[in-house]
């Protein structure tokens, strides 16, 4: 090695304070090249003479079979000169490893402070100590219900901790918590990092799935297999048959088990031809791009992951999908589209190529592609099919990298025509009606992704002249409109809806639209700002309109305050339409006409989709809104000084007879525009 490559030869950061030296590895301890790199830098302690090493895993958030021997290797290299390895700063994820693995009790772990705890030993009951009686000492069960599930287990011979979980009585990550307690063996709840991809291959998902097992970790001669049933020999002794290690149990839910193994045995794959020259092909188009603009109807013709990156969100646009998700799992990325509401996956490209899709997608962005360990927010705009479209860039570190979700706004499938939101006619003339108040707070409420903003939007654009002046406060603004000033939160200036609000009324507006109401101030500040004569139309996350008058009083708004201010209210879903591509009509079951008063003894037709390649199976394509308005009048003013309860709002509803969200469902299920189970799936009923 030159000198100039020993200059530049990775290495850990090490410091000596004392007798003791700090190693702080950059990266976590999975891959080959990161362990190396590990037993090179205590292979130059012991040369200069430091054998008292304490690991600092801030920086490690995995740990992989190879790395935990590599520390085991390390403290038996150490041992002999006086010297010790020592674990610093590791998160519960490690933590768990290392118990589970029982490298805790050959190693000191430090408390989360650096002070030395007692060396882990072998936690549980005495093994005489019986499972009905840790459970009933944990006050999970009593005595009657163990004596019953002993009886049972002597009449039909299943294990006592089966019968206890089949009948309900205790749930089962408290049953094998106690039996691992019994048994002294580990129990854990499985999630990604508490098993190493390597060695969970080493078994054919064939015997892991009939033996119902996944091998987690291995330890020099051991493999740590996860199970159910620890005390099933036979497939403890198959297990070591096929690996040729001894298996240690390591008791885990059954069902997170089985997921995990079909999760491993169907992981697809892209052809070989996308990983292609992938890091030169990044590195030039990186230096290439310098504007926002990028046209990917004209396909590069240099790059498989550029082509990859371009069809993704042409596609995308020509599926009319809203959001883009690109998530790393264990051995596979995958991408799926948001489509009416719901994920469809669409690809799954090698795990290789998926940091430099990340890449390829910030570059887009004008971002910092080093940065892999902070969120990063970017905005990409591109120009296919004829038309500009923007995406909203969005990064979140996971552990196996950067998860990125893309929100696209295509401007043109924007409605900001009041007539064409869908609304029925009793309540499109009831939200035109609310709209000619010339003060007075008007909510919109539903869930996220329920088409909130755009009712606002297209209430505004009904509103918009130029004898009015609107502002609105968005965060953030997702369509310019024009006359109409915009203006965006900004939180980590300080600069949120409720400091935004109070500078916007000194700006003289007739009409104020603000995004979201969150807390009590903005709550407060719009109140008084519908009563001093503003039209202000906000958005609150309810399920229904009774739900959005107890919310404000909740936040703080005084009854008597809001009797005033408030005009009306307007709670919306959205819910898929029938596929036209592949819609069929059927006559509805007498049980479902009866159950939702229908006409009886009258042929009731409904429609529903087979599903087709253009509904993606699904047999739904677009979706509608379905509504339900609340008028202020005199009475309810009167209701709401009272502070009521939502039961007696939605007795006030009743006694009304004003349709609900479920009544306009049903309304277009009798139109033919969507289904029983869709409107029961979104209102949840």
């Amino acid at each position: 090695m030159s000198a100039v490559e020993a200059e530049v030869a990775p290495t850990i950061p090490r410091v000596r304070v004392g007798a003791v030296t700090r190693l702080s590895p950059q990266s976590s301890l999975v891959s080959q090249a990161e362990v190396e790199l590990l037993q090179a830098a205590v292979q130059a302690c012991v040369d200069d003479g430091d054998v008292k090493i304490v690991l600092d895993l801030t920086h490690a958030t995995l740990m992989s079979s190879i790395g935990l021997e590599a520390c085991l290797g390390a403290q038996d290299q150490l041992l002999p000169l006086g010297g010790s390895l020592k674990i610093s700063q590791a998160n519960a994820l490690i933590h768990d490893v290392l118990r589970l693995t029982g490298v805790n009790q050959h190693l000191v772990v430090l408390q989360a402070d650096d002070t030395e705890s007692t060396p882990a030993s072998p936690a549980g009951a005495p093994l005489k100590q019986r499972l009905g009686d840790i459970l009933f000492a944990r006050g999970l069960i009593d005595q009657a219900r163990i004596e019953e599930a002993i009886e049972l287990q002597a009449k039909g011979g299943k294990q006592l901790a089966q019968i206890i979980i089949d009948k309900g009585w205790v749930a089962e990550g408290e049953v094998l918590s106690a039996l691992a307690d019994q048994l002294s063996v580990p129990f854990v709840r499985l999630r990604p990092g508490l098993f190493d991809p390597a060695v969970v291959q080493s078994l054919s998902s064939e015997i892991a799935k009939r033996l119902k097992v996944l091998p987690l970790f291995k330890v020099r001669d051991h493999v740590y297999v996860a199970t159910a049933q620890p005390q099933a020999i036979p497939s403890l002794k198959e297990v070591e048959e096929a690996m040729g290690l001894k298996a240690k149990p390591v008791l885990a839910r059954q069902e997170d088990i089985l997921k995990l193994v079909d999760d491993n045995s169907s992981l697809g794959e892209m052809p070989d031809d996308l990983l292609l020259d992938v890091g030169d092909d990044f590195e030039v188009m990186e230096s290439a791009l310098t504007d926002d603009h990028a046209a990917i109807d004209e396909i590069a013709s240099g790059s498989p992951v550029i082509n990859l990156v371009n069809s993704l969100i042409h596609r995308a646009v020509r599926d009319g999908a809203s959001d883009i998700h690109i998530e790393p799992f264990r051995n596979i990325s995958r991408v799926r589209f948001r489509i009416d509401g719901v994920l469809y996956e669409v690809m799954t490209p090698k795990v290789e190529l998926h940091a430099a899709i990340v890449s390829r997608l910030k570059v887009m962005a004008n971002l910092d592609i080093a940065e892999r360990r902070l969120p990063q927010d970017g905005r990409i705009q591109v120009h296919t099919q004829g038309r500009a479209v923007d995406l909203r860039f969005s990064s979140l570190p996971g552990l196996f990298g950067e998860k990125v979700v893309l929100r696209v706004l295509d401007k043109n499938q924007a409605i900001l025509d009041l007539n064409k939101l869908g609304m029925s006619e009793g309540n499109l003339g009831a939200y035109k009606s609310l709209l000619t108040h010339g003060y007075g707070l008007i909510l919109v409420t539903g869930p996220t992704g329920s088409g909130k903003t755009t009712s606002l939007y297209a209430a505004l654009s009904y509103l918009n002249n130029l004898e009015r002046s609107i502002v609105t406060i968005e965060d953030p603004v997702e369509y310019q409109m024009d006359v109409i000033n915009q203006n965006e939160v900004k939180e980590r200036i300080g600069l949120t809806f409720a400091k935004m609000l109070k500078h916007v009324l000194r700006q003289d507006p007739d009409i104020v639209m603000v995004g979201e109401i969150r807390e009590r101030e903005t709550a407060e500040i719009a109140v008084q700002a519908a009563l001093t004569g503003h039209l202000v139309l906000s958005t609150l996350h309810t399920n229904d309109s009774p739900g959005a008058i107890t919310r404000m009083i909740d936040m703080g708004v005084e009854p008597y305050l809001l009797s005033s201010a408030l005009i009306g209210v307007i709670a919306q879903r959205l819910v898929r339409t029938t596929c036209p591509g592949c819609k069929t009509s059927y006559v509805a079951e007498p049980e479902l006409v009866k159950r939702f008063g229908w006409a009886e003894g009258k042929s009731i037709r409904l429609a529903r989709g087979r599903g087709c390649s253009e509904c993606y199976d699904s047999g739904y394509r677009g979706r509608i809104a379905i509504h339900e308005t609340l008028q202020t009048d005199a009475e309810l003013q009167r209701l709401v000084v009272s502070n009521p309860t939502k039961d007696q709002l939605s007795q006030f509803l009743a006694e009304r007879e004003i349709p609900t969200l479920f009544d306009d469902g049903l309304q277009r299920v009798l139109d033919q525009q969507t289904t029983v189970e869709e409107v029961a799936r979104v209102i949840s009923v």
